[in-house]
């Protein structure tokens, strides 16, 4: 059998250094001086709970796999059985083409074919870059076809600060919105509302032992560099996942166990929430011909 993630595309500088995938372009370690800072997993096994993966064109679900474009439903395949929905777009499973590998970048490119449920062709680009202490990644979405079309991009890395343990880390996030779980529910999420004297306000810090999180955060506040920052923090140490402004939601996730080392954080940057295809929230429109480009990173301080 072929390894599920297909070739390894390793990236440094300095002592950094990050490894990506063929299959999914997702991102499987990320450390500095040896120390990592995303949760990694086995080159022969698949990315556990979509660790490190690409989401487009949409992240997250779409209820019951079902949507309109230009007045005919759409039907995906339904890739989360549990709760009947479609799941983190179509590109995590295929594999993508190596267009430019450096010693400290790479980037690779996947075509988005028409498809049940899917219209309108699709070029995407990824490209991760490391710096010392830093990782950009750079995504890309350009419009193929001859209709205009809405699209959402996200990505599903899982964070840690060495081996501190998740319940001691500080989450500091500047969402004044949130969209909580309702697992009950086949689309899992509440009616949007301010954080403001609920238990989803984070913009203090909070710390993550006992919080339980599967959970949409919007109206994020714009730093001083025109992006959106969210920190995790231990004892002087800091993690910092930075947004460009398109990316409006992080969705965070607390599994109770990923890799066998208990307890995890995975904070997702997308374009647009959940059910963005039904709902329009924050779509990228593109129109033929179109391209759309934005980036997010991570910071060792």
């Amino acid at each position: 059998m072929g390894n599920p993630t297909g070739q390894q595309f390793e990236i440094t500088r300095g002592n950094a250094r990050a490894v990506v995938t063929e299959i999914g372009a997702g991102l499987r370690a990320f450390e500095v001086g040896g120390v990592p800072y995303v949760e990694e997993f086995p080159e022969d096994a698949k990315p556990p709970m979509g660790a490190g993966q690409v989401l487009l064109p949409w992240p997250n679900r779409t209820k019951g796999g079902r949507w309109t474009f230009q007045g005919e439903t759409q039907q995906l395949d339904i890739t989360e059985e549990a709760r009947g929905n479609a799941i983190h777009g179509l590109t995590r499973h295929l594999e993508w083409e190596l267009l430019e590998h450096a010693e400290s970048s790479v980037t690779l490119a996947v075509d988005v074919e028409v498809q049940p449920g899917w219209p309108v062709p699709l070029r995407a680009t990824v490209t991760y870059e490391v710096a010392p202490r830093e990782l950009t990644i750079t995504h890309e979405i350009r419009n193929e076809g001859e209709q205009p079309i809405g699209v959402g991009v996200g990505t599903h890395p899982y964070f840690r600060i060495g081996d501190v343990p998740t319940d001691e880390l500080t989450l500091t996030l500047p969402a004044s919105r949130v969209r909580p779980s309702r697992p009950d529910e086949q689309m899992p999420y509440a009616e949007e509302q301010d954080v403001e004297g609920t238990e989803y306000d984070f913009r203090a810090g909070r710390g993550l032992a006992g919080v339980n999180l599967d959970t949409a955060f919007g109206g994020l506040a714009t730093a001083e560099d025109g992006k959106h920052h969210i920190v995790l923090s231990h004892d002087g140490q800091e993690l910092l996942v930075w947004t460009g402004p398109d990316f409006r939601w992080a969705q965070v996730f607390t599994p109770d166990d990923l890799v066998g080392r208990g307890r995890a954080v995975a904070i997702e940057p997308m374009t647009c929430p959940a059910d963005a295809l039904n709902t329009g929230t924050d779509l990228i429109e593109l129109a033929p011909s179109a391209s759309w480009s934005g980036s997010w990173g991570v910071r060792v301080r």
